[in-house]
């Protein structure tokens, strides 16, 4: 059977061939029956034969085989009982002169002869059949018995080739269907008519298509959100360069330099932190290990350090329990440099920036809290969104450091909420971590 990869050609091949070998064993089934009832009929005329000529007088032909009894498929001999035959029917086999009471085979010059003997006071009888006559008889009745389902099997085959095609008609539409589409075309795919067992694997295709069509789209609106952001940076650059071409004096160059480079590291800033965005958004698989959160604070806010102390601020790790949670240890130090240093530049000059990571139950809490202005509650679920920036807030920024802190938060299972400092009146930002790891030791 050749090898194929194809459902419909895999179906055609196996039902067809199963029609086949049907079809065989059947022919051979019905010979060997046929061949049984042709032994049964022939066995009982052969004994009906013999007692029939038992029961009459002797015959005698002197052995001159002129008599005719029977027929040519029959050859029937009779002696006395001193071992004189009498009598020989018209044959051309030769039988032996002594035969086995009742039913034997014997196997005369190439032939095979069922012999039937049987012996009275006056006389012995026997009567021979050559074995072929029955196997043409039997080959006959079998022809018969599978010539008919000879003629049916093109028609089954057939039949099949229609059923299998018209079932998998559903699928063939499918695959049209996903072929003819362009590349952007990400609408569901029909399911109407489909098998049960292929139904499923569209309905995870349809899914598929939903995923990507929402990262598709949400790609789209980060790029023009990014090249809507990118554009006043750029144009401030632009003025900034002229600014410090038409600057005549070494102090109003200097002055230039010094807006120029600010504004680069405004931009640079910005395309870093889209740059991060884009990573976190874009999800895809990625290896967790255990990752320690307080070793995490600790390194941050001694990256920080320089920030606060030139604002003057207090920062500090207010509480620090050995937390171990399952995460992506870069990913977390974004998270948590991003909050930091937004609390550090929403904080006014001379206020306290404190960090505390604790044990909650199965999980953690990290907790960055200021002593600044804080966010009203009708403005924190919207400074989640990219670009967004509270009005009249007196720091700059490029509205995307709590959308970076959501994406990572998410993409951890971890729920973030923004409430107020009870203890230093601003802003305070939770991260819970449903579960965490062992505990590092201590």
């Amino acid at each position: 059977m050749p090898v194929t990869h194809s459902l419909r050609g895999r179906l055609l091949w196996f039902l067809l061939a199963a029609i086949m070998l049907t079809a065989l064993g059947q022919a051979i089934i019905a010979y060997r029956s046929a061949r049984n009832d042709a032994d049964e009929i022939f066995d009982y005329h052969m004994q009906q034969m013999a007692l029939s000529l038992r029961s009459g007088a002797p015959l005698s032909n002197q052995g001159d085989g002129s008599a005719d009894v029977g027929n040519d498929d029959m050859v029937v001999q009779v002696w006395t009982p001193d071992g004189v035959q009498i009598f020989r029917s018209l044959s051309r086999a030769e039988l032996p002169q002594r035969a086995v009471l009742g039913f034997s085979n014997v196997r005369v010059r190439g032939a095979t002869y069922r012999v039937f003997s049987v012996q009275t006071s006056s006389q012995t009888v026997q009567i021979a059949q050559d074995m072929a006559v029955r196997q043409r008889m039997a080959g006959a009745l079998a022809l018969r018995t599978v010539a008919p389902i000879a003629m049916m099997a093109p028609l089954l085959m057939l039949v099949v080739w229609w059923v299998v095609s018209g079932s998998l008609a559903p699928v063939s539409r499918v695959r049209k269907q996903v072929a003819a589409r362009q590349a952007d075309d990400l609408s569901p795919v029909s399911e109407n008519d489909l098998p049960d067992e292929v139904r499923p694997l569209v309905q995870e295709l349809n899914l598929l298509f939903g995923r990507v069509r929402t990262a598709f789209e949400a790609q789209q609106h980060f790029v023009a959100d990014a090249a809507h952001e990118l554009r006043s940076p750029l144009a401030a650059l632009k003025l900034q360069a002229l600014s410090l071409h038409r600057a005549d004096t070494p102090e109003a160059r200097a002055v230039a330099v010094g807006r120029l480079t600010a504004g680069i590291e405004r931009a640079t800033r910005l395309v870093e932190q889209l740059l991060v965005l884009a990573r976190q958004e874009a999800g895809g698989e990625h290896k967790f290990e255990q990752v320690n959160l307080a070793d995490l604070a600790k390194r941050t806010l001694g990256d920080l350090a320089g920030a606060a102390q030139a604002r003057d601020i207090d920062l500090g790790l207010h509480h620090a329990d050995e937390a171990v949670v399952d995460g992506q240890a870069d990913a977390l130090l974004i998270m948590l440099r991003n909050l930091v240093d937004n609390a550090i530049k929403y904080t006014p000059a001379g206020g306290t920036v404190d960090v505390e990571v604790r044990r909650a139950g199965a999980g953690a809490v990290l907790r960055v809290e200021d002593s600044g202005p804080g966010i009203s509650p009708e403005e924190r679920e919207r400074v989640f969104s990219r670009f967004y920036r509270v009005p009249g807030s007196a720091a700059g920024g490029s509205g995307l450091g709590l959308a970076i802190i959501k994406a990572i938060a998410e993409r951890h299972g971890a729920t973030l909420s923004l409430e107020q400092s009870a203890r230093l009146g601003g802003l305070l930002v939770e991260v819970a971590f449903p579960t965490t790891g062992k505990a590092a030791p201590g």
